[in-house]
């Protein structure tokens, strides 16, 4: 029987990639999914009722400052317009019981780039994203 402390996942067993490259001085992901809804309502009923309408999908990945990640990948579409075609793929892995979540992001942009410095304080760069689509090629 597996150690109940051993089920839980940890973001040291996640790997990221942008574009297919490895990003290997990621600090944090995080994303999440919103769902929308239109509120429906009746005549001489009192309840609300829901209309699902899509989703939208945004996150942030942080990145330990090592070099200039934002710059690099907007710097000429800031100017231009036209923004990169980039797919963002997640697999946070559990190696006690050898399962993964694997996220496949498309229809990705950046909203906004930048870093942050402080004394006595690791820099850190922050990119901010949304996503049209999502799969999940894998669950646990």
């Amino acid at each position: 029987m597996l150690d109940k402390n051993n089920g839980v996942i940890s973001g040291n067993d996640c790997i990221v990639w942008m574009n297919n490259e490895v990003l290997d001085d990621i600090k944090g992901i995080e994303w999440k999914i919103t769902l929308n809804f239109e509120d429906i309502t009746y005549l001489n009923d009192h309840r609300t009722y829901k209309k699902y309408l899509g989703f939208s999908g945004e996150g942030t990945l942080t990145f330990n400052k090592t070099r200039s990640r934002g710059a690099t990948l907007l710097k000429d579409a800031i100017k231009s317009g036209a923004m990169p075609d980039v797919k963002i793929v997640t697999k946070l892995m559990n190696k006690s019981t050898g399962k993964a979540e694997r996220a496949v992001f498309t229809g990705v942009t950046f909203s906004e780039f930048g870093t942050s410095a402080e004394a006595k304080s690791v820099s850190e760069e922050s990119l901010p994203f949304s996503f049209a689509d999502i799969e999940f090629p894998e669950l646990m």
